[in-house]
Formats: structure tokens, C-alpha cells, sequence
């Protein structure tokens, strides 16, 4: 062979080998690529999808000011996950190779389920009112945070929120209830409905009569008050009551009167406001008091039948402005499935409003699916917040308040009774959401004073016996936790 034909022999090899290796090693990338692709990432390996992994971040929220230990919030925020990238498919060959290199037993455990945020968490919750701990001692607030816990074995608990006790000057700031209520809360897993309500008197209108409670002069007072209520304690408000009892003058004193049409423009600002900041929180319209009509011999419309002033609300824009419709149903003397016009005589009631004066007032049967029956046929799909119901009773009190006689006719057994029963039909009718229990602890908190009208509605009887519908809901929690509810 000669020189020439040596060379041309080995550059032949030579290109050979390049070309071969070069093949090798773009089939190996697309190899381990098509493996990588389809192996679970580090995340799915854990059981999380790329949404749960962005969620867990997402909820680790600070507590708000005034918190003196770690705990993780009740989530509110929504977690908006991001699309994922569209990935090659591997050739008929790659994929066969995958497919012997997975595993022959498919993994027996699922991963964790995320925490549904309040607004996606549709089921029947059963929450109760509780009143701060009066000593601002935060040992003893943990205390009525683990009753409503760990005890009763509720997720959810009702505060009313004051207004003008927390911003009684418009650059005066008082958080210290919140700051005591909230950490506490949170600390025990328990979700925060917070109704904000009583506008300080420098923000009401000019020449109102502020010796009863009333809307703002501006709304955008109100709204930035719950904008810094917001701020101070993100990712530990998870339903918000706007207002109460707006159809009583009591509590809408204004020189413009009683109006749906301006309590909704209220409602309308808050909501707005609360969905930009955090959407995950429930917003409730203002419960309204159970009534019928009054007129002052002035004039003056002091009370707006509730049914009345609902369909107003509706017919203001209520169901676009609300999550959840809130409604009161404090019991009489008569039970929860009573009709307001099927009420069977009690000749032993020394309290005749609901035998001898019929009105749907004094019916929760009535009220609530009244409620819902308006908002049904206003086209709107909005459950109710009960954001107080119970049943009052004195018989261990040996006294009543003044216009609760009422309270005299109704034994504790009754009590417990008449409470269970209501619980079981709110969620049998499927109307309610959220309903909150009236009350856990006025009665030890006011001394059992016989004067004091939340005292006879407390289920913490005189002396701290428990009263039987104590006992009774903590049965309830026990059962449903035994059929997986």
C-alpha cells in the first residue's frame, strides 16, 4: 500500500470515529432527557404538586404585631399556580427504555391534600362567639381559644369588632384586644370571623345623634380601617361581617335614615377592598335583626322589616357584593322547625309573642328559608351566614334582664334541645355556611349578672357549671369526627 493510499485509509477511520461517537452521544442527551422529563421531580417525589409546593410557601405567613411565639396561619391568600411547559415526546424506542426503568409497584401513599382556602371550603361549618379575655391576659385568652378547640372541637370563632374603640381619633390607634385575640387564634388552628362595626364619632355625619351607632360619613373611613385591620394581621381574617343589624336605627343612626341602597354602597367599597387585598376571605353582608316595621310617632322609621329591607338590598346590588348573606335568629320560645304561622299554643308561656302576635320574626324556620328563597329567586346562588343564633334561659340565673321574659320559659334541657336541633337542620337544608353560636363566655365574663342580656344565651352556666348544651356539642364534635365529617 502506498503512502498515499496509508493516508486516505486512516482518515477514513478517523471520520468514522467521530461521526460514530458524535451519533452516541446526541442519542445518550435525548436518552437521559426523555428519562428526566418523565421521572417525578423532587417535588412530586415528596407528594406535592408544583401547586401544593408554591401553596406551603405561600402560607407561611408572619403573624401579625403583638404575636410572641411561631405559628402557621390558617391559609386565606389564593394560590394562583403557573402553567406548565409544554415537554417533547420521546421517540417509540426512548420510550420503551423508560418504560423498564420504572418502577414495578405503584407508590401505596397519596400525597398531602392542600388546605381549602375559606372561600373554596363550602361545607357546613359551626362556629361559636366568644368574648376577649377581659383581664388581657394572653394565658387565659388561650384558655377560651382551647375550649372552642380542642373542647367543643370547632374550627371556626366569631369577634365582634368595634370600630370606635380601636381608631377613636382618626390618628389614635388601640389594637390591643386584636392583639390578644388574633396570635391566640391562630396559635390553635381556629379560623377568625370578624364583624366590624360602631363608626368613632369623628367620622359619623354632622349633626347626627351619636348616642346610637351609625355609619361613617365617608366610606372610605370604614375601608381603611380594614384595610390596616388587613395589613396588621395578614393571613389570619378569614370572614369578614360588614356591619349589623343595619335595618334598626340603633345601629344605622343617620341623617339620611335607615337605606339598603346606602348600606350596599357600603358594603359595595369594603368588598371591593377586601377581594384586591385578599381574596381568600369570606365577605358576609350585614346580619339583620329579625322585625317587623316601626315608626316613631315623629315620623321616624326606626326598624325596617328584615324581609323587607332584603329584598331592598337585593334589589341595591347585594348579591354582587357578597359571598355569604348574613342573617340572626336569636330563639324565642318556641323551637327551630316552627313555621311562624303553623306555632302551636303553650297555655304554660308567660311569653305570648310567638302565640298570641304572629309573625315571621319570631320563627328561624321562617327567617332563614324566607332568606334563601329570595336570594334563589334574585337568580343569586349565596348561602347564609348565621352570625348568631341561640336559645336563652334562665333557669339557673334566678333573674332576667328587663324585655327577656322570654328566657323564663325555656329550660336548660330546652336550651340544649332547641340548639342541636337548629344546628342539624341548617345543614340538612342546605342553606347555611357558616353559623355562629350566641354564646360561649358572656356568662362568666359579666359575673353571671342577672341585668346583663347575654348572660342567659352564654352555655357556660353560674358558677361554671356547663350548661347540657355544652356537653351536647361536644357529643356532636365527637360523633362527627367518627364518621370522617
Amino acid at each position: 500500500m502506498t503512502a498515499q493510499s496509508l493516508a486516505r485509509r486512516r482518515k477514513q477511520i478517523r471520520d468514522f470515529v467521530l461521526i460514530w461517537t458524535g451519533i452516541t452521544v446526541v442519542m445518550g442527551a435525548c436518552t437521559f432527557f426523555a428519562i428526566y422529563i418523565t421521572y417525578p421531580s423532587a417535588s412530586t417525589a415528596l407528594g406535592l404538586s408544583p401547586r401544593q409546593s408554591n401553596y406551603a410557601l405561600a402560607t407561611a405567613t408572619p403573624l401579625g404585631a403583638g404575636a410572641a411565639f411561631n405559628a402557621t396561619p390558617i391559609p386565606t391568600r389564593q394560590i394562583i399556580a403557573a402553567s406548565p411547559t409544554p415537554q417533547p415526546q420521546p421517540t417509540q424506542a426512548q420510550a420503551q427504555a423508560i418504560a423498564q426503568a420504572q418502577p414495578t409497584e405503584a407508590p401505596t401513599e397519596a400525597g398531602p391534600t392542600p388546605t381549602l382556602l375559606p372561600i373554596d371550603d363550602k361545607g357546613f361549618h359551626l362556629a361559636i362567639q366568644v368574648q376577649y379575655s377581659l383581664d388581657m391576659n394572653p394565658d387565659n385568652q388561650d384558655n377560651w381559644m382551647r375550649e372552642v378547640k380542642q373542647k367543643l372541637g370547632l374550627d371556626w370563632y366569631k369577634q365582634q369588632v368595634r370600630w370606635e374603640e380601636v381608631q377613636p381619633e382618626r390618628d389614635q390607634w388601640n389594637w390591643s384586644v386584636l392583639d390578644l385575640t388574633m396570635p391566640s387564634a391562630a396559635k390553635f388552628g381556629v379560623k377568625t370571623l370578624l364583624s366590624i362595626v360602631t363608626a368613632p364619632e369623628w367620622a359619623r355625619e354632622q349633626g347626627v345623634n351619636v348616642e346610637k351607632h351609625g355609619p361613617p360619613a365617608s366610606n372610605a373611613d370604614y375601608v381603611n380601617f380594614v384595610t390596616e385591620l388587613l395589613k396588621r394581621y395578614p393571613g389570619q381574617v378569614h370572614a369578614i361581617e360588614v356591619w349589623n343589624e343595619q335595618n334598626l336605627d340603633r345601629e344605622w343612626m343617620s341623617t339620611k335614615g335607615l337605606s339598603a341602597a346606602n348600606y350596599v354602597a357600603l358594603l359595595r367599597d369594603t368588598y371591593t377592598t377586601i377581594k384586591a387585598i385578599d381574596p381568600g376571605i369570606i365577605v358576609i353582608s350585614g346580619a339583620l335583626a329579625p322585625t317587623g316595621g316601626w315608626t316613631e310617632p315623629d315620623g321616624r322609621i326606626s326598624a325596617i322589616d328584615d324581609f323587607d329591607y332584603l329584598t331592598q338590598m337585593i334589589n341595591a346590588g347585594l348579591l354582587n357584593y357578597a359571598d355569604c348573606i348574613g342573617a340572626h335568629h336569636n330563639g324565642y320560645n318556641i323551637g327551630p322547625n316552627v313555621p311562624w304561622d303553623s306555632v302551636p299554643n303553650d297555655p304554660t308561656a308567660t311569653f305570648r309573642g310567638p302565640f298570641d302576635n304572629p309573625h315571621h320574626s319570631w320563627s328561624l324556620y321562617s327567617t332563614l328559608n324566607t332568606y334563601a328563597n329570595k336570594i334563589r329567586l334574585a337568580g343569586g346562588d349565596q348561602k347564609l351566614c348565621v352570625t348568631e343564633f341561640g336559645w336563652a334561659s334562665t333557669e339557673d340565673l334566678g333573674g332576667y334582664p328587663e324585655g327577656f321574659e322570654f328566657a323564663n320559659d325555656n329550660t336548660l334541657e330546652e336550651q340544649k334541645e332547641w340548639t342541636m336541633e337548629a344546628i342539624q337542620l341548617m345543614e340538612d337544608w342546605d342553606i347555611v355556611w357558616i353559623a355562629s353560636l350566641w354564646n360561649l363566655n358572656y356568662g362568666p365574663q359579666a359575673g353571671w349578672a342577672t341585668d346583663n342580656d347575654n348572660v342567659p344565651y352564654s352555655i357556660i352556666g353560674k358558677d361554671w357549671k356547663f350548661r347540657p348544651v355544652y356537653d351536647a356539642l361536644v357529643a356532636w364534635h365527637q360523633e362527627r369526627q367518627q364518621a370522617g365529617q
